[in-house]
C-alpha cells in the first residue's frame, strides 16, 4: 500500500468534493458561454420580421441578466437572406464551425426545413420563432425540436370556419408559392369546405414576386365573395395596397392570417382599414403580460412590438426555462427536452403549453385593423391543437 501523507490526504479529499458536486467536463463548459446559433433574415422582404424577433429574444434574456442557468450568452448572428438553398449550409456551419448549443431559426419555411434537417442530423436543439411550415411538427417532428410561434394550419383554418360566419360561400386562396403560402390556403380552404363553402381557386406566384396586376385582374374574372390571403413584410404591404386600389374590396372582402397586417400596417396605411384577419396575438390584449411587454418592448427598441417580437420574445422565456432547470448545462438534453416539454409560457399573447409535437396550444384570435392596431374582437378558435399529421411523437 502508498504511504498516506497529510498532503495526499488533503489533495485527495479536494478532489473527491469537486467530483461529487461537479463534473469535471462539466465544470470547463461552465467557463464558456452558452451559445446560441441565431439564424434570421436581417434582409430582404423579411428583414424587419428578423429584426423584430432578434430583439425579443434578447429583451427576454436582458430581464434575466443576460445568463440562461447561470451562464453568459453568446449570439452568433446569421443573415440567412430567406434563402432556402443557403439554410442547410449556413445552419451546419453554426453547428459544426461555431459549435453552437442551440439553433433559433427562421422565418422563410425553406430555410426552417433545411435547420430542421440539419438539427435531426447532428442532434442539436432548435427552436423555431416563426416559420409555420407544418412538417416541421409533423412528418419531421424530433424531441430536439420545438415551436414558439405557430403551425400554418392553426392559424389558418379558423379564419376558414370565421369566413362561412360572415356569410362567404365562395372562396379564392392567394399566396407565394412555397410551403408557407400552400400550407396556409389549403388550411383556410378545409376550414372553409369543412361547412360548405366553396374554393374556386388556389393561386400562387413565384417568392418573393410582388407584381400582383395579374391576379387581382384573375380574381376579378372569378368575382368570388372572399379572398384569403397569405403574404408577409414587403410582400403583404402591397399586396392590400394593390388589392384597395383595383376596387375590388367593394364587390368581395379581403381576409387572411395575422400576417397579412402584422408589422405592416404603417406602410398600409388607410388600406388595411377594416380587414379581418386570424392569429395567434393582437396588440391590444388586455392581458398584463402583454401590457408590459409592449411597454418594454417600445422603451428598449423605440418600435411598436408585433406578433414576431412577441414569439422572439416567448422563445427567449423557453430558453430560461430549460436552462434554468439544468443549471445550463445544454449536454443534459433529455432533462433539458422534459423541462421545456412542460414548460408554461407565460406570454404576451397569453398563457400557452406545449404540445407532444412541441408545437404550442393557444387561442386564435379574431382580429379587425383600425387605424394602425390589429384589434382582437373576439376568438375564432380556443386552445387549438395542430393535428402534427405524420408525427410519431404525437401518437
Amino acid at each position: 500500500m502508498k504511504r498516506i501523507t497529510r498532503r495526499t490526504m488533503i489533495a485527495g479529499t479536494a478532489l473527491s468534493s469537486t467530483a461529487a458536486f461537479l463534473p469535471f467536463k462539466f465544470a470547463i463548459a461552465q467557463n464558456r458561454p452558452i451559445k446560441l446559433g441565431v439564424m434570421l433574415p436581417y434582409s430582404g422582404t423579411f428583414a424587419r420580421l428578423g429584426k423584430n424577433i432578434d430583439d425579443g429574444l434578447r429583451m427576454a434574456l436582458k430581464e434575466n441578466g443576460n445568463k440562461l442557468g447561470g451562464r453568459d450568452v453568446e449570439y452568433i448572428v446569421l443573415d440567412d437572406e430567406s434563402n432556402p438553398a443557403k439554410g442547410a449550409e449556413n445552419a451546419n456551419k453554426l453547428v459544426a464551425r461555431d459549435k453552437v448549443d442551440c439553433l433559433i431559426g427562421s422565418v422563410h419555411s425553406g430555410v426552417a426545413m433545411a435547420m430542421v434537417k440539419v438539427a435531426r442530423d447532428t442532434n442539436t436543439m432548435l427552436i423555431i420563432p416563426n416559420a409555420g411550415v407544418d412538417t416541421a411538427t409533423g412528418e419531421a417532428c424530433a424531441p430536439n425540436i420545438f415551436r414558439t410561434s405557430f403551425s400554418n394550419w392553426q392559424v389558418s383554418h379558423p379564419m376558414g370556419t370565421a369566413a362561412l360566419g360572415m356569410g362567404h360561400k365562395r372562396a379564392v386562396g392567394v399566396s407565394w408559392q412555397y410551403a408557407a403560402g400552400q400550407e396556409q390556403v389549403k388550411a383556410f380552404a378545409e376550414g372553409f369546405a369543412s361547412g360548405g363553402g366553396k374554393i374556386e381557386k388556389e393561386i400562387y406566384l413565384p417568392f418573393p414576386a410582388v407584381e400582383f396586376q395579374a391576379i387581382l385582374t384573375e380574381i376579378a374574372g372569378i368575382k368570388p365573395d372572399v379572398v384569403y390571403a397569405f403574404f408577409a413584410g414587403g410582400g403583404a404591404a402591397k399586396f392590400v395596397k394593390d388589392f384597395a386600389a383595383s376596387g375590388l374590396g367593394r364587390s368581395m372582402q379581403l381576409v387572411g392570417s395575422g400576417f397579412l397586417t402584422d408589422g405592416t400596417l404603417e406602410a398600409q396605411g388607410d388600406s388595411a382599414e377594416g380587414l379581418q384577419t386570424t392569429l395567434h396575438y393582437g396588440d391590444e390584449l388586455e392581458i398584463p403580460k402583454n401590457i408590459s411587454f409592449r411597454n418594454a418592448f417600445k422603451a428598449n427598441t423605440g418600435r411598436d412590438a408585433d406578433v414576431y417580437a412577441v414569439q422572439g420574445y416567448d422563445t427567449g422565456q423557453l430558453l430560461l426555462l430549460g436552462a434554468n432547470a439544468v443549471g445550463g448545462d445544454f449536454s443534459a438534453k433529455q432533462k433539458l427536452i422534459q423541462s421545456m416539454e412542460s414548460a408554461t409560457i407565460d406570454s404576451p399573447r397569453g398563457a400557452f403549453t406545449f404540445s407532444k409535437s412541441h408545437n404550442p396550444i393557444q387561442d386564435i384570435y379574431l382580429r379587425k385593423v383600425v387605424g394602425l392596431s390589429n384589434k382582437v374582437i373576439g376568438v375564432a378558435a380556443k386552445a387549438v391543437v395542430d393535428p402534427a399529421r405524420g408525427c410519431s411523437m404525437a401518437t
